[in-house]
């Protein structure tokens, strides 16, 4: 003769495999969240580094370019770059009346640009917290 099983034992099974299929799908989806905001911040950390790379060719193409006009200056970002500021700033380091090689009187310029996301008010640092990613690069020229 065939015992029947005892409903209590399947209703137990069926309802552990159901939490256990519940809890791997909660860890499936966190994990799948996790990824997707490292790639988010990890885009947003590149974004930062170019708008950082663009302050420092201007930077260079102020001393360069405009007979060593240099100044701190933000600027707030479009197109790909959108929502991102840089500030670069930009000083320069010899003295007064810069150095002597041969004869020629040369200066070295320092830069330091920051590329930040979300600027405040168009400049880095901005607002920190949450998502907030920045990037600095310096240059130092010498003309």
């Amino acid at each position: 003769m065939r015992r029947k099983p005892e409903r209590g034992v399947s209703m137990i099974s069926a309802i552990f495999l159901l939490v256990v299929i519940a809890v791997l799908g909660a860890y499936i989806a966190s994990v799948s969240t996790t990824q997707h905001s490292t790639a988010t911040l990890d885009l947003q950390g590149s974004k930062a580094y170019q708008a950082a790379y663009a302050g420092i060719q201007f930077g260079a193409y102020q001393v360069i370019q405009n007979g060593g006009a240099c100044a701190t200056t933000s600027i707030g970002l479009t197109g790909v770059l959108a929502g991102f500021a840089v500030t670069v700033q930009c000083t320069n380091t010899t003295l007064p009346s810069g150095y002597t090689e041969g004869s020629a009187t040369r200066n070295i310029y320092r830069i330091i640009s920051t590329g930040c996301s979300p600027a405040s008010a168009g400049a880095c640092p901005g607002v920190q917290g949450g998502y907030y990613v920045e990037r600095q690069l310096e240059a130092t020229i010498d003309k």
